[in-house]
């Protein structure tokens, strides 16, 4: 089987990038994840599981389903809610699920921000079509948590105008490579294939923002599980993906270096959970709104303006720097990608979850009006702290002149202070409430808080039990 190794005339073997994170890949063990990092991994994958279920009558969702209907796709991999399909189309409907909410985990780079459990839908095809254990599920997963969240610290694109999906095009591959149990030669390659085919512009996140911003990832899930597919049938790829001549270094991210042979699978320990139903790094900042909320005498109705200050990245996304305008809100991804929005909505219901981003919720006057009361300006002292930190100091002055002030670094699920089984399951259980009874509650998060002990398939089951889409 040809490798993505570089033979030479005389039979000379060179070992590439993609060589060594292949070796990476294969070589992992669930065994190399200490106890935390395991509960950590686990967490996630309850977290990523309750915001797929509770975004099953999404209209995005519905839309994406029918199609997946009317095109069939071999009943390999289970979708959430009901029915099979091809592998690569189960990893994009299911993605789309986790995804569409905004509700899922992040890391937090210097340069970049992604969603690892983003590879959750491709890992779980993958390892369902092949009849994995849950342990190799686990472990799969894991090595895309890693090989997303290295790539985001050395390699980081955002600034460059291409998408954090590109990263993810690694990541993804490497997980599904290893959940299928691919050779290591065949596993460089589905890397390679699918590192050189998806590299995505960041324009689905700037501007005004479309069904695509939820979507973006899951298509790099699916090709990145066709790419793997394919390597699995004996089909080659780019074998100097990262530093060739016009390779992912030379054309986007500039020189980096990652020596794999010292990496560990303990990268998801670095990853944070979103408390609130909200872009992430809004997270402190919907803290310190709450607070100010419960402050006796404070009236909503007699606020004259709400001022923060926060770090440059949140300024930029979310905030109204670089990436556009957020006060003109007009749709779901429009308003969970605006901190004016958010942090009025906040102080008006007195949380940001699932039903703050109905339409006519989005389009009521009172959260209309108060989001234009919102200035929020980047401060240095805040954006030298992160990502270590995500500050926050809000400020709200009321029409009889007080000013109400909250400051806040962190928030709970943050690294500083991460959910426990506790938490997860109270937020799942939160969530999925709508969908599903306490005793199929119990039986997904039961299943998956023992996922190590099982068989994928103990998972799957489950997951195409959810109740069908209703209308």
């Amino acid at each position: 089987m040809p490798s993505a190794a570089v033979t030479l005339p005389r039979g000379f073997l060179i070992m590439t990038e993609v060589d060594a994170l292949a070796g990476f890949v294969s070589e992992a063990r669930l065994t190399d994840l200490s106890v935390k990092a395991l509960d950590q991994l686990k967490i996630r994958v309850l977290d990523t599981i309750g915001v797929a279920i509770a975004a099953l009558d999404a209209e995005p969702i519905v839309a994406i389903r029918d199609l997946l209907e009317t095109l069939g796709g071999q009943p390999l991999a289970t979708l959430i809610g009901g029915g099979k399909t091809a592998p690569d189309r189960a990893a994009f409907f299911n993605g789309a699920l986790s995804r569409y909410l905004d509700y899922m985990d992040s890391y937090l780079a210097s340069g970049e921000t992604c969603h690892p459990s983003d590879n959750l839908g491709a890992v779980l095809a993958a390892a369902e079509m092949r009849g994995a254990s849950g342990a190799e599920f686990l472990t799969a997963l894991a090595v895309a948590y890693q090989v997303q969240i290295r790539l985001s610290d050395v390699a980081p694109v955002r600034d460059k105008g291409f998408d954090h999906t590109t990263q993810g095009a690694y990541a993804a591959a490497a997980g599904v490579g290893k959940a299928l149990a691919l050779a290591p030669e065949r596993i460089a390659n589905g890397i390679a294939i699918s590192g050189t085919a998806n590299n995505a512009l960041r324009v689905t996140r700037t501007g005004l923002l479309s069904n695509w911003k939820g979507l973006a990832y899951p298509n790099t899930a699916m090709a990145s599980t066709f790419a793997a597919l394919l390597a699995a049938n004996g089909i080659t790829g780019p074998a100097e993906v990262f530093e060739g001549n016009k390779g992912f270094k030379q054309t986007i991210a500039g020189p980096f270096e990652i020596d794999w042979r010292r990496e560990s699978l303990e990268g998801v320990m670095r990853t944070i959970v979103k408390k609130h139903n909200a872009e992430i790094h809004s997270q402190s900042a919907l803290d310190a709104a709450l607070e100010i909320r419960q402050t006796p005498g404070f009236a909503v109705d007699a606020v004259r303006h709400v001022r923060l200050r926060t770090f440059h990245v949140a300024h930029q996304i979310i905030g109204g720097g670089e990436e556009g305008d957020k006060r003109l809100v007009r749709t779901k991804e429009d308003a969970d990608h605006s901190l004016p929005y958010m942090l009025a909505v906040a102080l008006l219901d007195g949380e940001v979850e699932p039903r703050q981003y109905a339409p006519e919720r989005i389009l009521a006057d009172d959260v209309q009006k108060l989001l234009r009361r919102v200035t929020i300006t980047p401060d240095r002292i805040f954006s030298a702290a992160f990502p270590g930190k995500m500050p926050a100091a809000l400020d709200v002055e009321m029409d009889d002149g007080r000013v109400l002030s909250a400051v806040r670094d962190d928030y709970h699920g943050f690294h500083t202070r991460p959910f426990d089984w506790t938490a997860a399951r109270e937020k799942f259980d939160r969530v999925t409430e709508p969908s599903l009874i306490r005793k199929e509650q119990n039986a997904i998060a039961d299943v998956i808080a023992t996922l190590e002990e099982r068989p994928i398939t103990d998972l799957t089951v489950l997951l195409g039990r959810v109740r069908q889409l209703s209308s």
